[in-house]
């Protein structure tokens, strides 16, 4: 199958893409997990 170098460089840049916003996701439910053990000590306290 013949590919050319402007495919492969589109599927690199949707893979990039991808990771990115992918990352993005982890971090923000990171950073919610944290805020929510931050309410869960407000409510004890």
């Amino acid at each position: 199958m013949y590919t050319d170098v402007v495919v492969l460089a589109g599927v690199g840049t949707v893979l990039l893409a991808i990771a990115f916003m992918g990352g993005f996701a982890y971090m923000f439910v990171q950073d919610g997990k944290k805020h929510d053990r931050l309410e869960q000590n407000k409510n004890r306290g």
